[in-house]
């Protein structure tokens, strides 16, 4: 079959994760289709797509240039595409160690900020009941996960190699869920509390393949 693009990226039009896997195919200027399967309807669950994912969920991005290899799992793709794709390690990196610790920073991500920050939003957003200390908890965890990157980035302003690479990419989106979402209505200022969270963050959304994807994001949630 032929394909237009490189990619195909199975996302949605609020899933956090399948955005950042469209800002690390921008910043590699690789071409990409991205297909916005409909949840209300259960399009991620369906055959067509768990063919791909049977874990039936977003993001799932298929690599046209490599026999139609498919991958799921965010920042398993984000990994696939450095190592395939970033032979000028722009957001990747050379050391051996400095591997290490990206992978590090990714699954810390992935195990610590996507699962709480996660929780967090679900409960204030989307539970049929309010529960105090569900949300509590979880906003707590996320305060806990800030206080961790504050005191990295506050020394070294990127979280590994000296420079932006995927692990500092990889929390783009659940950041702005905290700060547009789970830490509304409380006491925590990002910006004064987390000031080097704050200018972080800013920097990456700053970056022109970020700030596009951005772009294309607000524009879909408009709709």
């Amino acid at each position: 079959m032929s394909h237009g693009k490189q990619f195909t990226l199975y996302t949605h039009n609020g899933g956090p994760n399948g955005w950042k896997v469209a800002f690390v195919l921008e910043e590699l200027g690789l071409t990409y289709e991205s297909k916005y399967l409909d949840f209300s309807k259960g399009e991620q669950k369906a055959e067509e797509h768990t063919s791909l994912n049977p874990n039936g969920r977003i993001p799932t991005l298929v690599d046209h240039t490599n026999g139609d290899f498919t991958i799921w799992e965010s920042n398993a793709i984000l990994i696939y595409l450095v190592d395939r794709y970033d032979k000028e390690k722009k957001i990747s990196v050379t050391e051996e160690g400095d591997k290490y610790k990206l992978y590090q920073w990714l699954f810390f991500q992935a195990s610590g900020q996507g699962p709480y920050f996660g929780q967090a939003f679900w409960f204030l957003k989307y539970h049929q009941e309010k529960i105090p200390s569900a949300i509590e908890r979880y906003q707590k965890e996320a305060q806990r996960v800030f206080t961790v990157l504050e005191g990295v980035l506050s020394k070294d302003g990127w979280l590994v190699g000296g420079k932006p690479t995927i692990a500092d990419i990889s929390f783009i989106t659940w950041n702005r869920a905290a700060f547009f979402v789970i830490f509304q209505g409380t006491e925590v200022n990002p910006e004064k509390d987390f000031p080097a969270v704050w200018k972080w963050h800013k920097a990456m959304e700053a970056r022109p393949a970020v700030a596009k994807v951005l772009a294309v994001q607000a524009a879909r949630q408009a709709q």
